[in-house]
């Protein structure tokens, strides 16, 4: 049986999605058959309440310098991350030479932000090649994977940090209990630690099983979040829910007694325990409701596939892969994927290895039907498709519900 990766309390997979390859793992036909795979299955520890994957493939395998994510494709996520850094200077920074550290800052796109303000900074970030692009913002970044080893690096060379920011990180990553340590160690005594990753509450309610998937070893809640660095010397202290990703939750943590611990916090854990997210039960309906999910998409792509119509998918995202593999979609059931990022176009998807292919493809020849893998861009991609909709092509969606739109 295996163990909690943070309190090492015994834990089992409360379902699996089977076997899985790396989500961002794009491919040429000639890599198909070395192609990595392991098994996707989640479990809920029920002493510190926190979702985990029982295994995950190496950090090395998943980030490294052809990672193939960069945070500036999307305009809206763009917009966020400056919304983030701007909240941040103007409500948490310090005003004496102020230092901010980011884990896992990608391309720069909300560190940049504090380096036009003139602010000392450092990013860290563990794919050679999108360190590198944030450099050529003009932000400093070292390529590093981040832990205490790497945090007494830091304060040797520029001191403690006033702010130690992630967005999307922390869920990406194993060893908890070393970034937690590390940013004790890190942070100034009336610093803050501020986070954000896709949040579990709504993954349950929506049913967006496609946010469980080989770089997300965690899905967090409040519950969980308070439990995994109050081990540290930290505590929460506030809780902001995101819009983004289909829903995420912002998590504001600092040295215990140190800060007044605003009321968003008991609000949510009080939610939390009322939608049973600290019961195993839960999660036992939660494998039902994807089971559901998968027939109900499969039926429609097949449906499709026996009337002869053209389907696309829209978006070749990490989640995608969990959805093409856990369903069994494949090129039968949609023609390619368009896709806006480079190192994407020309590859397959991982797993399922339908071609993606360049954004023209999908807008010069419409299809009858689009998959929206980028589901959590929804509101962003229907504006940008007045074009598509005016053809007569219909959307295929999966959360929170399998349906078309129009």
């Amino acid at each position: 049986m295996a163990k909690c990766r943070i309190c090492g309390n015994a834990i089992s997979a409360f379902m699996t999605f089977g076997r899985m390859p790396l989500a961002n793992g794009f491919l040429t036909p000639d890599q198909f058959k070395d192609e990595y795979f392991f098994e996707l299955a989640p479990a809920f520890c029920d002493s510190c309440h926190t979702v985990q994957l029982v295994d995950q493939p190496a950090p090395e395998a998943m980030f490294h310098g052809e990672y193939a994510f960069f945070s500036q494709t999307s305009k809206a996520m763009a917009a966020h991350f400056e919304r983030f850094a701007n909240d941040t200077m103007a409500r948490r920074l310090g005003k004496t030479d102020p230092f901010v550290v980011e884990l896992g800052s990608n391309d720069g796109i909300m560190l940049r932000h504090f380096a036009k303000a003139g602010i000392r900074h450092l990013g860290i970030e563990p794919s050679a090649n999108v360190a590198e692009a944030a450099r050529g913002q003009g932000v400093n970044t070292r390529c590093a994977f981040f832990g205490a080893e790497t945090a007494r690096e830091i304060m040797a060379e520029y001191g403690q940090a006033d702010i130690i920011q992630a967005a999307n990180v922390m869920c990406h990553i194993p060893d908890l209990n070393s970034v937690a340590e590390g940013v004790a160690l890190l942070l100034k005594p009336d610093g803050f630690l501020i986070f954000e990753d896709p949040y579990l509450g709504d993954v349950i309610r929506k049913t967006s099983y496609d946010q469980i998937y080989d770089e997300h070893v965690y899905v967090f809640s409040a519950l969980s979040v308070a439990r995994i660095f109050g081990s540290h010397g930290l505590e929460l202290v506030a809780v902001e829910p995101q819009v983004t990703h289909g829903g995420s939750m912002r998590y504001v943590i600092g040295r215990k007694g140190r800060h007044v611990v605003e009321a968003s916090v008991a609000a949510a854990m009080a939610d939390e325990r009322a939608l049973g997210l600290d019961k195993a039960a839960t999660y036992d309906q939660f494998r039902r409701n994807c089971e559901a999910s998968k027939d109900a998409l499969m039926a429609a792509l097949n449906d499709l596939a026996a009337k002869g119509k053209r389907v696309v998918g829209y978006g070749a995202t990490s989640k995608s892969t969990t959805v093409t593999q856990y369903c069994g979609i494949t090129p039968k059931h949609v023609e390619f994927i368009s896709d806006t990022t480079p190192t994407k176009q020309g590859k397959c998807s991982p797993g399922a290895h339908i071609p993606v292919k360049p954004y023209d493809a999908f807008a010069s020849s419409y299809p009858d039907v689009a998959l929206l893998f980028a589901w959590n861009h929804a509101q962003e991609i229907f504006a940008k498709e007045e074009g598509f909709k005016a053809s007569g092509g219909r959307w295929l969606v999966y959360v929170p519900e399998v349906t078309f739109i129009p």
